[in-house]
């Protein structure tokens, strides 16, 4: 018989997203076929400590336990000092969304290790977390994006007077001020005149040292749509359908993702076949300008058509470890397209593989012989 693949499954993290990295890991190790993989899952707590077997699965239960320390050696074995057993991964699926965990830190331990693992690398992960160097490369590509300002948290506590006036320079309410670094719409608030900012900045300040305000799209009675596609492959990625999120709230934010059930996601959303071509192709080229990899959500803000012009098509951000619960958007746009949650996540796992396999091809001196 066929080996089966060791694959582990990594969960939690110090990020404000910790609650939604728990929901996403329950849902794959509920759904992943254990007729193909030995699947270990692998928990990390709000304090950074890595657990063991016991204490993974009580974590996902909302159960504190004492950390079982685990160490990752250069040698791709995650070794369990609370038992005897070593064991080695054949594929890392780190299920962990925001710092720490989409943002390239835990890529580089990965690739330290020379273990294969699920998403992007490092840099793919960088540019996406970072959301001032995102829309730097989305601009160099050509993208269409909403006017932006980025200011750091030292500039903002320094001399709030001159960013308030730097934004309202360059921005016209209502705007959106956001951690630069975080994802599930943590510390972001939208800002309907000057008497907000403040708050909002010092909200967002609370998350990241890098600051993001942007224009607000449509107008009074002219609400911007909010569309979603989900991207998937290495370097020739494709493009699930488009969907559309109506938000229960005024925004799509943190409450109407996990805790409301007022939002209506509409799949395949309501667009002509002209707008839906140039939206997957702008999906496209937005997890290539950030040199993705594996998985990621693409997020667009549609205006409405105006007497006399089209509806404008604006790319807002990508995400590269996206809500992976079987309800959340990612799944839902893979399914509407065809592809099950079961069958994605042996899709992604086999693009790991890929990828890890690719890599070898490269030289790291002079003295290795060329990979053929």
């Amino acid at each position: 018989m066929k080996k089966k693949l060791r694959i582990g499954i990594l969960f939690g993290g110090r990020s404000g997203e910790h609650e939604v990295s728990l929901l996403s890991a329950a849902s794959i190790l509920k759904a992943i076929d254990r007729k193909k993989y030995d699947v270990v899952p692998i928990g990390i707590t709000k304090q950074g400590h890595w657990l063991g077997f016991e204490a993974s699965q009580s974590l996902l239960a909302g159960e504190p336990q004492p950390a079982e320390i685990l160490e990752l050696s250069a040698s791709t074995d995650l070794v369990q000092h609370t038992g005897s057993l070593t064991q080695t991964l054949d594929v890392v699926f780190p299920v962990l969304h925001g710092t720490f965990g989409e943002d390239g830190t835990i890529q580089g331990l990965f690739e330290l290790a020379d273990i294969a693992y699920v998403g992007s690398g490092v840099l793919g992960s960088a540019t996406g977390m970072d959301k001032a160097t995102m829309k730097q490369l989305f601009a160099a590509a050509g993208l269409p994006q909403t006017p932006h300002v980025a200011v750091l948290r030292n500039e903002w506590k320094a001399d709030p007077r001159r960013c308030t006036h730097l934004i309202e320079k360059n921005l016209t309410y209502p705007v959106f001020v956001k951690p630069a670094n975080l994802g599930s719409s943590v510390g972001i608030s939208k800002v309907h005149d000057r008497s907000e900012l403040a708050a909002a900045m010092d909200l967002a300040a609370s998350f990241d040292r890098k600051l993001v305000i942007e224009q607000g799209v449509g107008g009074p009675g002219a609400k911007a749509r909010e569309l979603e596609v989900a991207v998937l492959g290495n370097d020739a990625p494709e493009a699930s359908v488009v969907g559309e999120i109506v938000p229960g709230a005024e925004f799509y934010d943190y409450n109407a993702k996990y805790h409301s059930d007022a939002s209506v996601p509409i799949i395949p959303a309501k667009l002509s076949k002209a707008e839906e071509k140039q939206i997957r192709a702008m999906a496209i080229a937005a997890f290539r300008a950030c040199d993705c990899a594996g998985l990621a959500r693409v997020d667009f803000l549609m205006e409405p058509a105006r007497k006399g012009s089209k509806a404008r098509i604006y790319l807002n951000e990508i995400n590269t470890m996206p809500g992976f619960t079987s309800i959340s958007m990612y799944p839902k746009l893979w399914k509407a397209t065809g592809l099950s949650y079961k069958a994605l996540i042996d899709r992604l796992i086999a693009l790991a593989q890929e990828r890890h396999r690719e890599k070898q091809h490269t030289r790291f001196n002079m003295l290795e012989p060329a990979s053929r």
